[in-house]
């Protein structure tokens, strides 16, 4: 669903169309000679660090890493655990949001990221990692106390 954008959200920040682009070359460079759908993701850091990912498949279907799972593990690797704006880009008709690993994954470090998807084409859709995934597994859940 293309939700328009509101005040306050995503729609206003300068970096999106910087994260646009940078994301829709993560995708270029996507490996997808299976499902042939191509995903790129930026994912930027509060202190304006960008870090890009793309989906590569695999053989063995459950080897693949989604894009936003690759930008997310690219910025960990570089010392990155808190975000504040995830712009997608794929060649699907309709922006499409993070799958639901992509989702638990990037709850992690940041509950309330804005996420923005684009087409190839333009169209796009915003929506909240909270709006998504409204009641996430975190850390608290494995609270438990020894007997």
């Amino acid at each position: 669903m293309t939700r328009p954008a509101r005040p306050g959200a995503p729609a206003n920040d300068p970096r999106r169309e910087t994260l646009r682009v940078a994301a829709l070359s993560a995708m270029e460079k996507a490996y997808a000679p299976y499902s042939e759908f191509r995903v790129g993701a930026a994912l930027a850091g509060p202190d304006g660090t960008v870090f890009v990912g793309c989906n590569v498949e695999n053989a063995a279907y459950p080897a693949g890493i989604c894009a936003e799972r690759a930008a997310l593990s690219a910025a960990v690797a570089g010392g990155v655990t808190s975000f504040d704006l995830l712009v997608i880009v794929s060649e699907a008709d309709d922006p499409t949001p993070p799958c639901g690993m992509c989702r638990q994954a990037l709850v992690e470090f940041a509950p309330r990221l804005p996420i923005v998807s684009f087409t190839r084409e333009g169209r796009e859709a915003e929506w909240t990692l909270a709006s998504l995934l409204p009641h996430p597994f975190t850390p608290a859940a494995l609270t438990h106390h020894h007997q």
